[in-house]
């Protein structure tokens, strides 16, 4: 059965699975319905879209080790986006990272997970018209789901979340459940925190 994280938890990965090599990263999201008036225009859907940040002790050093819509796998073939979904409609996982932990180079020290909202401040949209967000880890073996975390506060006027990082600490795969809102424009704005 699955753990169940709340914010802040952290989880081995690896401790009850010492042969755990792939993990898919499953991200999902609802639109929450949203009150209109009886002229105002049809809301345009929310467009989120996941990211997984590599960093070097703690860093994020080159835009090539960003894995997004614009750049579907990492150079070293370990980590891949499974492509965008524009709507979020639809049970299940959205969006999916797939990332091989055997391959990927000892220099790289943890992965972020970050979801943020496609124009957000064009399109007047936030956090709080999302419900039902989660982060999961499946074994990408067996697809057996490890571990979920579901964001459950308000993120109400946020655009960006840190969703979760993935990280190896004294040999050991790790997770931890971040949900941190931040009110970042876009990915590269985001990106930029781990400068």
């Amino acid at each position: 059965m699955a753990i169940s994280l709340q914010k802040g938890q952290k989880v081995s990965l690896s401790k009850e699975n010492s042969k755990l090599s792939v993990i898919v990263i499953g991200l999902g999201w609802d639109e929450a319905q949203q009150k209109r008036g009886l002229f105002a225009p049809k809301p345009q859907p929310i467009d989120c879209d996941a990211s997984a940040l590599l960093l070097q002790n703690g860093k994020l050093t080159s835009k090539d080790d960003i894995i997004y819509f614009g750049n579907l796998q990492h150079k070293t073939g370990m980590i891949k986006h499974m492509g965008d979904n524009l709507t979020g409609e639809g049970d299940g996982d959205d969006e999916q990272i797939i990332v091989d932990l055997t391959g990927i180079p000892a220099y790289y020290d943890k992965i972020v997970i970050v979801v943020n909202i496609y124009d957000a401040f064009i399109r007047n949209q936030h956090f709080g018209m999302i419900k039902n967000a989660f982060i999961r880890i499946a074994d990408g073996k067996t697809n057996k789901e490890m571990c979920r975390y579901n964001l459950t506060e308000d993120y109400s006027d946020m655009t960006a979340m840190i969703f979760g990082e993935v990280y190896k600490h004294n040999d050991e795969w790790k997770f931890s459940a971040v949900g941190q809102g931040t009110k970042d424009a876009s990915l590269g704005e985001l990106s930029n925190r781990y400068i």
